[in-house]
């Protein structure tokens, strides 16, 4: 059995320089996706869930910079030229990214930036592109798929496009796929069939990294769970481990803030107080410490390292007891 991940990242930082000054957006990150493997990560907006990843695949924007290690099977991913990522890009590593609205390119028919990757990189012919492109549309439950290849990104709904999207990340067999809120413009019934094609995918062996706020599509899928929090991994654990029995004060506030519909009465949801550190702030101690209510003076003084637990990892001086259920 190989036990080499798939992707292996290694105290991962992430840098912007603006004019306020340097912005840490990521703060040494580890994490490790095996193959076949769903790994999601959860967050409120602003962690840094979405740059971890661009920054693995040098598309950081023109004032950042990754600091750290990122290997794709052993092979370092930072630091690699534009030329050598690009032919990684799509092939082994396939990314959907957030916003299906400026996913695709406008004045291109779907057909052709469906066919671009597998043409112009010498892996089908123009003919047998064009199969392939249809397949992928179907796959992706796009109605009368054959037709929609001569139709431009303008021509299709929010909801068409992101699933045009997925399947251009999906048809040149990647190793890895980086779903950046891949849902977020579907309905639940196309929802449910996009997420049973990354199921069918992930039967063949597709690695998936699954960046979402949907911690319904988290529990249907992922096989472990990275929280992030302030630009730091803060937990990561077994999927059905962790919305059993979250070991980090963030896990659990963000687990109670969804809604129920069992009980007895409805109840008022839990918000979590206060507002995340600015990417700029130096909080002394525990990032979440201000908005904790369990917080310590040693929280507020010293930044918990992340402990290694074996299935779990959590950074808290306070963990939740094991076998906590909220």
């Amino acid at each position: 059995m190989n036990t080499q991940p798939l992707l292996d990242i290694r105290d991962l930082g992430v840098e912007f320089d603006t004019a306020d000054g340097t912005v840490q957006a990521v703060t040494g990150v580890s994490l490790k996706v095996m193959a076949g493997e769903c790994v999601a990560i959860v967050g409120e907006s602003g962690s840094g869930k979405s740059q971890l990843f661009l920054a693995c695949l040098g598309l950081l924007a023109a004032n950042g910079r990754a600091v750290g290690s990122a290997r794709l099977v052993g092979e370092e991913l930072v630091g690699r030229t534009e030329r050598e990522l690009c032919a990684l890009r799509g092939t082994r590593v396939a990314m959907v990214f957030q916003d299906p609205m400026s996913t695709l390119t406008p004045h291109l028919r779907i057909g052709r930036q469906l066919t671009e990757l597998l043409t112009d990189r010498g892996l089908l012919g123009a003919a047998e592109a064009r199969q392939r492109a249809v397949a992928a549309l179907h796959s992706v439950g796009i109605p009368d798929p054959e037709s929609r290849l001569d139709q431009y990104p303008h021509e299709l709904s929010g909801g068409q496009r992101q699933r045009v999207a997925i399947a251009m990340a999906l048809i040149a067999g990647p190793e890895l796929l980086i779903a950046d809120e891949p849902t977020t413009a579907l309905d639940v019934t196309v929802q449910a069939q996009v997420l049973g094609v990354l199921h069918a995918a992930r039967e063949k062996g597709l690695a998936i990294v699954m960046i979402t706020h949907d911690l319904g599509v988290v529990a249907g899928i992922a096989d472990r769970v990275a929280v992030m929090y302030a630009g730091r991994i803060v937990e990561t654990a077994d999927a059905a481990e962790l919305f059993e029995a979250p070991a980090h004060p963030y896990t659990a506030a963000l687990l109670a803030s969804v809604p129920r519909l069992s009980g007895s009465q409805p109840e008022r949801l839990v918000n979590i107080e206060g507002q995340p550190p600015r990417p700029y702030e130096k909080v002394p101690g525990c990032p979440f410490a201000p908005r904790c209510p369990s917080a310590r003076d040693l929280c507020r003084a010293t930044e918990p390292a992340l402990h290694d637990g074996g299935n779990r990892s959590v950074a808290c001086h306070a963990p939740l007891p094991q076998g906590w259920v909220r």
